[in-house]
C-alpha cells in the first residue's frame, strides 16, 4: 500500500515539473520574440521615417490636387466664359446638376463631387475631347474619366420624359398663330420633322449598311420638333443608307411611336410620303428666299411651297443650333467611342438642348445658324416622294395640301390687290 502511495506521489510530482517546464517554455519564446522585434525596430528606424514621410507627401499632394480640382471648378462658375467652356451659364449649370441627382439618380463618390463629373461630361461634349486628353488635366485615371462620363450619361438619359413631350394637338404654336403668313393656314400643324446624319464608328462588317450619302458611316437621326425649336421626338440609330420614308415608317409602327394627334399634322420635306399627318411640299415648283421681291410667287403652289419651307425651316434650325453647341457629335472626324454610346449621346445632347432653350437660350448661336441658313440657295423640292401604303390616306393629304394652298394664295392676291 505505501508503494503505491509513494508511486502516485512521485507521479503528481513529474506532471508538477513538466507543466512548470512548459510555463517556463513558453515564456522564454514571448520574451524572445519581444526582443527580436525591439532589436529590429532599432535598426531600421531610418526606413519607418521615410516610409511616414513619403505618405505625408502623397497626402500633401492629395490634397493640393484636390484643391485645385475645387479651385477649377470654383473658377469655372465664376467666370465669364463658362459658357463656352461647358455650354451653359452658372445658373444652367446648378439646376442641371441638381435635376441629375433628383431624377437621373446621380451622386457623389468619395473623391469626386456631382458638380465635378458633370462639369467634365459638359466639357468633353462641347470640345470633343478625348478622355486620355482629360486625364492629364484632371490628374484622373482614364478609367475613371470613362467611367464617370458613362455614369452622368445614363443619368442624363433618365431626363428624357421630362423634356420630351409630343404634342397632343390641343392648341396651336404661338409661332404661328402670331404670323399672317402662317394664321390660320397652318393652324393644325403641330410640328416640322426631317432626318440628319451623324458620324458613328462601325466595324467593317457593319461599313457598307451606314455608308450614306459622303462614302463615310453615318447615323440617320430621325427627329421631331415644335416651331420654338424643342425636339419632341427622336429616333437614333438607323443606318446611313436608310431612306427617309423607311425610318419614318418605323418610327409610326414601333412600339413607343412617333405620335400624330388626330386631325393634325407635321411639315415634312419632299423626301417623306405624302400623308393625312404628313403634308410635303408641291414637287416641282421653285423656291423663294423672299415673299415679297421683284420675283414674287406666280400660283398657289409656288406661295405655298414658300411658307411650308419658311414653317418647316424649325426643324433645320434646331439641328444647327444642336451641332453648334455640341461638336462632339458634329465633328466630321470618327467618333471616339462606339455606335451604342454614340446614340447615347446623340439623345443626351437632343436633351440638353430642349433643357438650355428654357433656362438659358444663346441668341448668337441662333442667330449664326439664321445666317448660314439665309445664305444657302434655295432647294427645288425634286425629290421623289416614298411610296405609300394607303393610298386614301395620300389622297387625303393632297386635298389638305390643296386647301391650304389655295386659301392662302386667295388672301394673297387680295392683299395685293389683284
Amino acid at each position: 500500500m505505501d508503494n503505491q502511495d509513494n508511486q502516485r506521489r512521485k507521479s503528481s510530482t513529474l506532471v508538477v515539473h513538466l507543466n512548470h517546464l512548459a510555463i517556463v517554455h513558453l515564456t522564454c519564446m514571448v520574451l524572445y520574440r519581444i526582443i527580436l522585434d525591439k532589436l529590429d525596430n532599432s535598426k531600421t528606424p531610418a526606413a519607418t521615417e521615410e516610409e511616414e514621410e513619403d505618405n505625408e507627401k502623397k497626402k500633401k499632394k492629395k490634397r493640393e490636387i484636390q484643391i485645385s480640382r475645387d479651385g477649377l471648378l470654383l473658377d469655372l462658375v465664376r467666370s465669364e466664359k463658362c459658357r463656352d467652356i461647358i455650354r451653359m451659364n452658372p445658373r444652367a449649370f446648378f439646376i442641371l446638376c441638381r435635376k441629375l441627382e433628383v431624377i437621373g439618380g446621380l451622386k457623389a463618390t468619395r473623391q469626386l463631387s456631382v458638380q465635378e463629373q458633370v462639369a467634365r461630361f459638359l466639357y468633353i461634349l462641347g470640345h470633343n475631347t478625348k478622355h486620355r486628353v482629360m486625364s492629364f488635366f484632371f490628374h484622373r485615371g482614364r478609367a475613371t474619366i470613362s467611367r464617370d462620363f458613362h455614369r452622368v450619361i445614363n443619368a442624363l438619359v433618365q431626363l428624357e420624359a421630362t423634356y420630351f413631350k409630343q404634342p397632343d394637338g390641343s392648341s396651336t404654336p404661338s409661332e404661328i398663330t402670331n404670323s399672317h403668313r402662317f394664321n390660320p393656314y397652318f393652324k393644325d400643324c403641330v410640328g416640322s420633322i426631317d432626318g440628319t446624319h451623324f458620324r458613328v464608328k462601325v466595324n467593317s462588317k457593319e461599313a457598307p449598311k451606314y455608308r450614306g450619302r459622303k462614302d463615310i458611316p453615318t447615323m440617320n437621326v430621325l427627329a421631331a420638333c415644335t416651331p420654338d425649336l424643342k425636339f419632341t421626338y427622336i429616333l437614333v440609330g438607323s443606318p446611313g443608307t436608310a431612306s427617309d420614308s423607311k425610318i419614318m415608317k418605323n418610327a409610326l409602327g414601333r412600339r413607343y411611336p412617333l405620335t400624330i394627334p388626330q386631325g393634325k399634322y407635321y411639315l415634312v420635306d419632299a423626301g417623306f410620303m405624302l400623308k393625312s399627318g404628313l403634308i410635303t411640299p408641291y414637287r416641282g415648283e421653285r423656291y423663294h428666299l423672299k415673299e415679297y421681291s421683284v420675283n414674287p410667287p406666280q400660283n398657289y403652289r409656288e406661295l405655298f411651297n414658300l411658307r411650308h419651307s419658311s414653317l418647316r425651316n424649325s426643324i433645320e434650325r434646331a439641328f444647327g443650333v444642336l451641332k453648334k453647341r455640341f461638336p462632339i457629335i458634329a465633328s466630321g472626324t470618327e467618333p471616339h467611342y462606339n455606335k451604342e454610346t454614340q446614340k447615347l449621346i446623340i439623345l443626351a445632347c437632343c436633351i440638353l438642348h430642349n433643357f438650355l432653350l428654357d433656362v438659358d437660350p444663346d441668341n448668337e448661336i441662333l442667330a449664326e445658324v439664321d445666317r448660314e441658313l439665309a445664305n444657302a440657295r434655295s432647294r427645288n423640292p425634286q425629290a421623289f416622294n416614298g411610296p405609300d401604303e394607303d393610298e386614301n390616306d395620300s389622297m387625303l393629304g393632297e386635298m389638305i395640301r390643296d386647301r391650304i394652298a389655295n386659301e392662302m394664295w386667295n388672301d394673297y392676291t387680295l392683299s395685293l390687290g389683284l
